[in-house]
């Protein structure tokens, strides 16, 4: 076992040396935000969605652009808006009168890498669209269906703080995204960088360093990543006690509407293996299940109106949760 786990700490250091390269091309145009690099590169080794949230002005579309140019993928930013369509999403079949048929013109969800920009500004028959494109990797225009290339990642953003004008993403949606990310503001040096650099003229163009065959092969290494029995039955109980809190006795039943899907229990453990990997370990830990665990539960896990009378949200619930599951 311990010959494996080198053998797997030298592969992890073979094939993740594109890792400091990706994050120096991304660095080139945003400044800090290291949170949601990481993490949107977190989504890209786990071919899992990832929905970001923030105030306007956070960089959140840029960085997700920067990091699009920065692979050899093709990127299309679609901005969502309330009279958007599925057929603008996904593609329309149009009518030919000269040969009597009916072609398909695909959609800009025929890409590698979309940007759904301000997805909750759009009606749930226009976001119910993304689904089967997310979950199955293939569109259904008219009677034939068509596979997504790969890579394929929805990066979507929303913002908190406007409820006129907006529709709240379904359950089912939110449940497809593997991460929800919560970006905050730079620290006061990184703001003044970003000034400093905006302000002196244009951005600095990025280059593709990293082609979808090496995403490819990460991938696959990152399934392979160690993960001890004791890991996962930490992951286990983190999900199971967002179920049945009192069954590991903690006192909370009466804040949590919903807990984790299967899925949570699924993506908290790939993602756990995707942060090992960018930290060059073959191996998984309970620190690295830790860092995540927020990301991928805060929207999984919905609380009751007795919770948000007190003031509480889902991280607020995690944070018990996590603080109260003992750690092998």
């Amino acid at each position: 076992m311990q010959y494996e786990i080198q053998a797997l700490n030298e592969r992890v250091e073979r094939e993740s040396r594109f890792v400091p390269v990706l994050q120096k091309s991304i660095q080139r145009v945003i400044v800090g935000q290291k949170y949601l690099v990481d993490r949107l590169l977190i989504g890209i080794l786990c071919d899992g969605h990832v929905l970001i949230e923030g105030v306007p002005g956070l960089a959140k579309t840029l960085s997700v652009k920067t990091l699009a140019s920065s692979v050899d993928a093709a990127f299309r930013r679609i901005q969502f808006t309330p009279d958007l369509l599925p057929a603008d999403l996904v593609g329309t079949e149009v009518y030919n009168p000269r040969d009597h048929t009916f072609t398909a013109k695909k959609g800009p969800i025929f890409a590698n890498f979309i940007l759904a920009d301000e997805i909750n500004r759009a009606p749930a028959k226009v976001q119910s669209a993304l689904l089967e494109c997310m979950q199955e990797r293939q569109v259904t225009i008219g009677d034939k269906t068509y596979p997504l290339a790969f890579p394929f990642l929805v990066l979507a953003t929303q913002n908190p703080i406007e409820q006129e004008g907006t529709y709240p993403l379904p359950e089912a949606q939110v449940d497809r995204f593997m991460l929800k990310l919560k970006v905050t503001y730079p620290s006061r040096e990184e703001e003044k960088q970003i000034m400093e650099m905006v302000t002196a003229g244009e951005l600095p163009s990025v280059e593709p360093v990293v082609s979808p065959p090496v995403l490819k092969q990460a991938q696959q290494t990152v399934r392979e990543i160690y993960m001890d029995e004791k890991v996962k039955n930490y992951v286990l109980d983190i999900v199971f006690a967002t179920r049945d809190p009192e069954s590991f006795k903690l006192p909370i039943k009466h804040l949590i509407a919903y807990g984790g899907s299967p899925r949570a229990t699924i993506f908290l453990a790939h993602a756990a293996k995707a942060h090992a990997f960018l930290r060059g370990r073959g191996y998984a830990t309970p620190e690295d299940v830790k860092a995540v665990g927020y990301d991928v539960l805060r929207h999984r896990v919905i609380v009751t109106y007795e919770a948000e009378a007190e003031g509480l949200d889902s991280e607020a619930v995690l944070k018990r949760i996590f603080d109260h599951i003992e750690v092998p």
